[in-house]
């Protein structure tokens, strides 16, 4: 179960976000400028790990993804994703709303700072 009721909004609320979902993945998939920046999904029993938990994953970068996964038993490396630069996090699990928040609007700016400058202002409104 979802400890997390505010995630989907917070998600929604950021600058250009759009979210689809893509029924072959079986992924909720945030986007800003066409590129994901954090997918929700809840994996069978067959993955190791996360099998069976609702899990969020977000862009991270690689050297704070390492410290994280290593200080927070429900942060994992980035599911089917490359584990150097994104992480999942187990969203039955016990990682502080304040941090959660926290890698929602990290992994939104790494995203965004990689758009073209005409794709950054048009998502500002400029």
């Amino acid at each position: 179960m979802n400890r997390y009721p505010w995630l989907d909004e917070a998600l929604l609320a950021l600058p250009g976000c759009e979210k689809d979902f893509k029924a072959e993945w079986g992924w909720h998939r945030y986007q800003v400028g066409g590129k994901l920046f954090a997918a929700t999904c809840a994996p069978g029993p067959e993955h190791k790990v996360v099998g069976g938990h609702e899990i969020l994953s977000v862009k991270c970068d690689p050297q704070l993804s390492e410290l994280l996964r290593s200080q927070y038993p429900d942060i994992v490396p980035g599911f089917y994703m490359d584990k150097r630069c994104w992480i999942s996090i187990l969203l039955d699990g016990s990682v502080p709303d304040d941090l959660l928040r926290k890698l929602c609007a990290d992994s939104y700016s790494l995203v965004f700072s990689k758009l073209t400058k005409k794709a950054q202002r048009l998502i500002a409104g400029e």
